[in-house]
Formats: structure tokens, C-alpha cells, sequence
């Protein structure tokens, strides 16, 4: 009875010493990632930086990929975010970018600039870091805005918005949407990935790409949101489909009528409708916000979900969805006119 009572205290000084070791409640079992387009770093929204803060704070994801930084005032938007996250006590790291950024809540230990900043033709960035004793390889990416050919389907041109008619065939989309350099980058990317995938890494992008998703524009829904009778293979989600990449939100939800998605463009109270959608009398809804990974056997995908206000604008009018599609609505300040997409990933 004795050395029952002797084993039981010894059990409770060393579940005590365990308790007060670094970490304790944080055992680190996988890894989140944010994609986030923070349209020109918040400064459109009044208080827009400071609620970009704010939600990464409370969000704590590992993995933050940004769109439309543009280090205004002199300063590296994502240096200046790390040390506002570091008054609030969290410790995360930055790589130098522009035009894309990203943050990691983990020691990097390597980067690159896989496709440069050049003009409005986007831009893809990688760190490298380790989660649960891997490496991992996340890229952020903000793909050329100009000659958005989903815009010319419905009726505005993808490079001046401006009204013009209606194509009539896939191939003159796609003649249109060739002219970017969307295809370029994400070739650039698959290359570089491949490099990291031969030394066994996890590999995560994530991005605003600026076009849809050939997933999404299906035989369902040609007759939707202005697709006006048009089934498109759009070309940079296909590039990564073929290349063995998964799109975390379409794995999880392939049904695309209860789960569009949608990212683009997002409602914002503080917002005029006229600052929120480039095609006026255009239903112009479009998940254009991405998390893409390639499928490891040590890698689960435990959920994704859209990160921002549920309404949407529709023909310059302020909608609520109808979807099944599931949300972390904002706490205070919306800052952008995107939603963004949480991801979160386990590691066996």
C-alpha cells in the first residue's frame, strides 16, 4: 500500500514537471495557413492596418500569405507587421516582399524570390521553415491582374473594365487570358517546388491568382453568375492540377453549387459599392483566393474555411450568400474587399 501511495506522488511530481515545461498545451501537431489579400496593406478601410493586426492576432495562424503588399511610407510591410504582432506578444517572421509577403510564426531558414515583382504581372515568393519536424515550403503568390478574361465574359474588358461584347466561344477567352503572365509564374512555381518535394518537403501555396478555378466554372454552373453558357478550363488551377497540386477548398467541398467559395468581391460596411467591384451591372462572384498543396501520405487536411464577411457584391448591390460554405466572421474592422481562406493541415 505504501509503494502504491510512493508511485502515485512520483506520478504527480512528474505530470507537475511536465506541466511546467515550455509548451505545455502547444504541442505542435500540424500548421495553419492564411491566405489573405489585404488590398494595398488595409489602407484603403479607415483602421485597416490595425485590424489586419488584430486578426492575424487573434487568428494566430502559422503560416500568413499576403496579397497586395505595397510597403507604403518606406517601410516593409511585413517587417512593420512583425513588430506590431510583437507588442502583442507574438513572435513571427517575415521575408522582404512586395506585392506578395509572408509571415511565419516558425525560424525561417531559407527564401526566394521565385518569380519577381514586375510591374502589375505579379509576383511569387517561398520560405522555408520546420513544423513538426519537417520541412515545409510555403509560397505566397499574387498573380497579374491585367487581361482578366473572366471579366470579358461578362461583357467588361479585363484590362480597362471598360463595356464591351460578350465572347463567344472558350477559345476566345482563352486567347484573351494568354495574354498574362498568370501561366509564366505558376510554371515558375512548379519547377521550383519540384526541387523542394525531391528532398521530401511539404508544399503549400497560397494566393490571390486573379482567375478562376477550371473547377469551378462547370457544365453546373455555365448558366450562373454570368458565365453565360461558357465552361472554361481556366489555365493556372489546371497548370497545378496537372502538375499533382490539391486545392484545399475544392478537396474538402467539390460541390460547387452548395460551396462556391466565393473570395471576390467580398461586401464591406465601410466601403462604397463603387470601390468594391470593377464590373457594375456584372454578377462578378469569383473564388479567386487559393490554398493549393501537393498530397504527402504524413500530410491530412483537417478544414478550410472562408475568412471574412459573408456578403458579397452582385451587380452593385449588397448580398448575403445562400451557401453551406463555412466562415470565421471578422471582429471588428473588415479591411479589404477579399476573403481570405483559412487552411489548417495536420502531420502524422
Amino acid at each position: 500500500m505504501k509503494g502504491l501511495r510512493v508511485r502515485r506522488l512520483l506520478l504527480c511530481i512528474l505530470l507537475v514537471s511536465v506541466q511546467l515545461m515550455p509548451g505545455w498545451g502547444r504541442r505542435q501537431s500540424g500548421f495553419t495557413v492564411l491566405q489573405w489579400n489585404i488590398w494595398q496593406e488595409g489602407t484603403v478601410v479607415p483602421g485597416g492596418y490595425e485590424a489586419i493586426v488584430d486578426e492575424i492576432a487573434r487568428l494566430e495562424p502559422d503560416f500568413v500569405t499576403f496579397s497586395e503588399v505595397r510597403n507604403y511610407g518606406g517601410t516593409r510591410f511585413c517587417d512593420r507587421i512583425t513588430s506590431s504582432l510583437e507588442e502583442r506578444g507574438l513572435t513571427y517572421y517575415s521575408f522582404y516582399s512586395y506585392d506578395s509577403g509572408l509571415l511565419s510564426r516558425h525560424p525561417i531558414t531559407d527564401s526566394l524570390t521565385v518569380f519577381p515583382e514586375n510591374g502589375d504581372h505579379g509576383s511569387i515568393y517561398k520560405l522555408v521553415s520546420e513544423v513538426c519536424g519537417r520541412r515545409i515550403a510555403v509560397y505566397t503568390a499574387h498573380l497579374d491582374y491585367l487581361d482578366d478574361a473572366y471579366y470579358n465574359v461578362r461583357g467588361y474588358d479585363g484590362s480597362t473594365w471598360e463595356e464591351i461584347p460578350v465572347p463567344e466561344t472558350v477559345l476566345q477567352v482563352l486567347q484573351v487570358n494568354d495574354a498574362s503572365q498568370r501561366d509564366d509564374a505558376i510554371r515558375r512555381f512548379i519547377s521550383e517546388a519540384r526541387k523542394d518535394l525531391e528532398q521530401g518537403s511539404i508544399v503549400v501555396l497560397g494566393g490571390d491568382f486573379n482567375e478562376p478555378s477550371h473547377l469551378d466554372w462547370t457544365r453546373e454552373t455555365k448558366d450562373m453568375y454570368d458565365h453565360n453558357g461558357l465552361i472554361v478550363p481556366w489555365t493556372v488551377t489546371l497548370l497545378l492540377d496537372n502538375a499533382g497540386f490539391a486545392d484545399a477548398y475544392r478537396t474538402l467541398y467539390p460541390d460547387v453549387l452548395s460551396y462556391p467559395g466565393f473570395t471576390f468581391p467580398a461586401d464591406n460596411p465601410l466601403v462604397p459599392v463603387s470601390k468594391l467591384t470593377w464590373a457594375p451591372e456584372a454578377d462578378e462572384r469569383e473564388r479567386i483566393d487559393y490554398v493549393f498543396y501537393y498530397p504527402d501520405p504524413s500530410l491530412e487536411l483537417e478544414s478550410a474555411v472562408i475568412f471574412g464577411p459573408e456578403g458579397s457584391i452582385c451587380r452593385s448591390q449588397r448580398i448575403n450568400e445562400t451557401s453551406k460554405d463555412r466562415f470565421i466572421l471578422p471582429a471588428g474592422v473588415w479591411p479589404t474587399d477579399h476573403k481570405g481562406l483559412l487552411v489548417r493541415f495536420s502531420v502524422r
